[in-house]
């Protein structure tokens, strides 16, 4: 959630005696080495990032590719498109609906403004149409690339099935 719920939540807790910690509107880093093994990397991602349609705290939605592992991005984005976006109540489903139409229409806002800003889409989950759910609000998996710290996909906590990606040559970087 957002501030205004976190100063909320602070407030309520440390007025009843509690300790309480909250990093909200936060976004989650992964930073990939050279020695990291690319299968298991890859499959880790693509569940980190676009498991419960990337609507959960602790999801990922930013990765930091060093060096040659740059390159994976595609591996990324070929498991990704094979992942099944569906209605919650098809054990089937890979991928289910955003929280709102709000939601869908935030995350598609801020897919175009990641390009706009200069990102490359190279995954685009807009305007999927899921049978039987034509009404839902379904945003595929979607992958940013060459995103930089000015990027507004990458300032925002966009709280959807989006993967924001960036390269450096080391880690130092």
């Amino acid at each position: 959630g957002g501030n205004l719920a976190g100063e909320h939540i602070f407030d309520r807790g440390t007025k009843n005696g509690k300790r309480v910690q909250a990093n909200l509107g936060a976004k989650n880093h992964a930073t990939i080495m050279p020695d990291s093994d690319r299968e298991t990397t890859v499959n880790q991602l693509v569940g980190a990032a676009f498991g419960a349609a990337g609507q959960r705290c602790m999801a990922l939605s930013t990765v930091i590719f060093v060096g040659e592992t740059k390159e994976w991005v595609h591996d990324i984005v070929e498991k990704a498109r094979k992942l099944k976006v569906g209605s919650g109540l098809d054990p089937a489903t890979e991928v289910g609906p955003l929280i709102s139409k709000e939601s869908k229409a935030r995350v598609e806002q801020l897919i175009q403004q990641g390009v706009d800003d200069g990102a490359q889409l190279l995954l685009d989950g807009r305007g999927v149409t899921v049978p039987g759910c034509e009404n839902g609000n379904f945003v595929g998996p979607s992958l940013l690339m060459g995103v930089d710290a000015k990027n507004r996909a990458y300032t925002e906590e966009i709280f959807g099935p989006v993967l924001v990606c960036l390269a450096v040559d080391t880690l130092e970087e």
